[in-house]
C-alpha cells in the first residue's frame, strides 16, 4: 500500500483547498442579502466590496508568515521547530476564513446586533484575506516541489483557483438556491474544514523534478481542462433551461467525481516514483550508489547570482545557485525589475479587474438581455481559468524548448488585453462575447505569470512575500480604472432621473483609455524582458539544466524508501 506522503499528495491537497476558497468570487450571490439585511445603499455595499478586493489581494502578511515558517524558522531551529511548515499558514487562513464569514452570517441572521459599516468592512476584509494564506501556501509549495516545471504547476493551481468560483456557484444552485444567508455559513465551514483536514499533507519535499513529472502534471492539466469544459457547458445550459432538482444533483455529483480524479493521478505518480527507486536499489551496487554522477557546477560572473545581477555589482566566481541567493522583500523593492513588474501589473490586473467588475453595467448599456449578461459573467470564470492555466503551461514550453524569458508573455498577453478593451469600446453587435474572452484570458494569465516570474527573478525563498506585494497592484489599478476612469466618465455621460446611460458612448472612452494603459503595460513588460533576457539565459536556464543532473537519489534515500515500502 502506498503511503500518502509525497509531493503528489501535497499537490492534490493544494488543488482541493484551492477549489474551496473562491468565496470572494461569488460575492454577487450574497451581496444582495448583505444590502437588504444591513440596510445598505449601493455606495455602502461598494465600500464593503472594496475591502473584499483589498483583503483578497494584499497578501504580504501571508507571504511573510510562509517565509518565516518554511525558511527562517527551520534555519534557526530551536524548540519552535515543530511549529514550522506550510500547515501553520493554512491553519491561520482557516481561522481567518471562519471568523470573517461566520461573523457576516451572524450579522445577516441577526445572531448579533447589526454591526457598523466599518466593522462589516473588517469582517469582509478578514474573510477575503484568508484566501491569500491558502493561495500562497499552495503555489509556493508547488513551486518548491516542482522546480523544473514552475509555469506548469503554477498554471494548474491558479487554474483550479479560477474554477473555484464556478464550482461554488454550482453548489449554491443545487443546495442553497434562494438561501444566500445559509450559503454564507457554508463559506465559513467548507474552506475551514477542507484546509484543517488536508493541511498536514501540504509539505515541501526535497526532490528534483524528473522528466516523468511532466507526464503526470500533464494528466492533472487534462483533468482541469475537462472540468472547465464541463462547467462551461453546464453554465450555458442553466442559463438557457430551467434544470430540475434531480438534474442539478446529478451534475453536481459528476463535478465532484471530476474533482476527486486528481487523487488517482497522484497515487499512480507516487507508485511510479517508488518503483524507480526500488529498481535503482536493486540495480546499483553500494559502491556505485556511494559515487553517483557528479553534477557539474554552474559557475560564471556576477550575473549567475540573482542578487548580484539585480544590483549590478561584481560578484565571486563559481557562485552556486542555492537558497542563500533568494532575495527578500527589501532587496527586491530596491531593484528596477520589481517596479517594472509592479507597473505592468497595475496596467494589466487593474484594467482587467475593472472590466470584470463593470461588465454587467456595460452589457445593460449595450442592450444585452439579463440571460446574456448572466452568461457573460459566468463564462468569465472559465476564461479566467484558461488564462491562468495556459499562461503557465505555454510559457513553460517556450522557456524549456526555446529559452524565451517569461516576461515576454506578460507583454504578449497585455497586448492582447489592449485589443480586448478596444473590442468592448467599439460596441458592435455581440462584441462582449469576443471582448470578455480576451479580457478574461489575459487577466487570468497575469496571475500565473506573476508567481512564475517572481520565483525565477527573485528566487523562491521569499517568493510568497514578493509576489503578494506585487499583487497589490490589482486593487490599486482596479480603484484607478473603476472609480477614476469608468465611474467618472459614466457619470458624465449619464442622464435621466435614475442616472443611467445607454449606448456605446457610455463606456467607449473609458475602455479606449484602458486599452492605451494596457499597451503601456505591454511596453513596460518588454523593457523587463530585455533587462532579464541575459539573466534567464545564464541563471534560470542554468538552474534547470543543473537540476537534471540531480534526479538520482542517494543510497540513504533508497534504503529508507525500501524500508517504508
Amino acid at each position: 500500500m502506498e503511503r500518502l506522503d509525497s509531493k503528489w499528495m501535497a499537490t492534490v491537497a493544494s488543488i482541493w483547498i484551492q477549489c474551496s476558497v473562491g468565496g470572494t468570487y461569488t460575492f454577487s450571490v450574497y451581496s444582495s442579502t448583505l444590502k437588504s439585511t444591513q440596510g445598505y445603499d449601493q455606495s455602502t455595499l461598494d465600500t464593503v466590496s472594496v475591502f473584499k478586493d483589498i483583503g483578497g489581494n494584499a497578501g504580504v502578511l501571508a507571504g511573510l508568515l510562509y517565509s518565516f515558517v518554511t525558511h527562517d524558522c527551520r534555519r534557526n531551529g530551536g524548540r519552535f521547530s515543530s511549529f514550522c511548515g506550510p500547515w501553520v499558514v493554512l491553519l491561520t487562513g482557516a481561522i481567518l476564513c471562519f471568523t470573517g464569514y461566520f461573523l457576516m452570517w451572524a450579522s445577516v441572521v441577526r445572531l448579533i446586533h447589526r454591526p457598523p459599516v466599518a466593522l462589516m468592512c473588517l469582517f469582509m476584509f478578514t474573510a477575503a484575506h484568508s484566501q491569500t494564506f491558502f493561495i500562497t501556501t499552495g503555489i509556493v509549495t508547488g513551486v518548491r516541489n516542482f522546480g523544473g516545471s514552475v509555469g506548469t504547476i503554477v498554471g494548474i493551481l491558479e487554474g483550479y483557483l479560477g474554477l473555484s468560483g464556478a464550482i461554488l456557484i454550482q453548489v449554491y444552485d443545487t443546495i442553497f438556491k434562494s438561501n444566500p444567508s445559509t450559503y454564507l455559513l457554508f463559506l465559513a465551514l467548507l474552506p475551514t474544514f477542507v484546509s484543517l483536514l488536508l493541511m498536514f499533507f501540504v509539505r515541501i519535499y526535497k526532490t528534483n523534478s524528473a522528466d516523468d513529472d511532466k507526464n503526470h502534471l500533464n494528466a492533472l492539466s487534462v483533468v482541469a481542462l475537462i472540468m472547465a469544459a464541463y462547467l462551461m457547458v453546464l453554465i450555458i445550459l442553466k442559463n438557457i433551461f430551467n434544470l430540475a432538482t434531480w438534474a442539478c444533483i446529478v451534475t453536481l455529483l459528476f463535478l465532484l467525481l471530476l474533482l476527486a480524479s486528481p487523487l488517482g493521478i497522484a497515487l499512480k505518480a507516487q507508485k511510479d516514483d517508488n518503483t524507480k527507486r526500488l529498481l535503482l536499489l536493486q540495480t546499483f551496487s553500494n559502491n556505485e550508489i556511494r559515487n553517483p554522477l557528479v553534477s557539474p557546477k554552474i559557475s560564471g560572473t556576477a550575473h549567475d547570482d540573482p542578487i548580484a545581477y539585480h544590483d549590478e555589482l561584481p560578484g565571486d566566481d563559481n557562485i552556486m545557485l542555492n537558497d542563500q541567493e533568494d532575495m527578500n522583500l527589501l532587496q527586491a523593492i530596491c531593484t528596477g525589475n520589481f517596479w517594472l513588474l509592479f507597473i505592468a501589473m497595475i496596467c494589466g490586473l487593474g484594467s482587467g479587474m475593472a472590466t470584470i467588475n463593470n461588465i454587467s453595467q456595460v452589457g445593460q448599456s449595450l442592450g444585452y438581455t439579463t440571460i446574456e449578461i448572466n452568461s457573460l459573467v459566468s463564462l468569465l470564470n472559465i476564461w479566467n481559468f484558461l488564462g491562468r492555466f495556459l499562461a503557465g503551461y505555454v510559457s513553460d514550453i517556450f522557456l524549456h524548448r526555446r529559452g524565451w524569458a517569461r516576461p515576454l508573455f506578460i507583454a504578449i498577453t497585455q497586448a492582447a488585453l489592449s485589443v480586448g478593451h478596444i473590442v468592448i469600446a467599439l460596441g458592435f453587435p455581440k462584441n462582449l462575447y469576443v471582448g470578455t474572452v480576451l479580457v478574461g484570458v489575459c487577466y487570468g494569465s497575469q496571475w500565473s505569470l506573476i508567481h512564475a516570474v517572481t520565483s525565477e527573478i527573485f528566487g523562491v525563498g521569499h517568493m510568497g512575500t514578493i509576489g503578494n506585494t506585487i499583487g497589490i497592484a490589482s486593487p490599486v489599478g482596479s480603484y484607478i480604472f473603476s472609480v477614476r476612469v469608468i465611474g467618472y466618465l459614466y457619470d458624465k455621460a449619464a442622464s435621466g432621473e435614475d442616472n443611467s446611460c445607454s449606448g456605446t458612448h457610455c463606456f467607449m472612452l473609458s475602455f479606449l483609455i484602458m486599452a492605451c494603459c494596457a499597451l503601456f503595460g505591454c511596453l513596460v513588460a518588454l523593457l523587463l524582458y530585455f533587462r532579464t533576457r541575459r539573466f534567464y539565459d545564464q541563471v534560470v536556464l542554468g538552474r534547470l539544466r543543473h537540476s537534471k543532473y540531480e534526479t538520482l537519489p542517494t543510497e540513504g534515500e533508497l534504503h529508507v524508501q525500501a524500508e517504508i515500502d
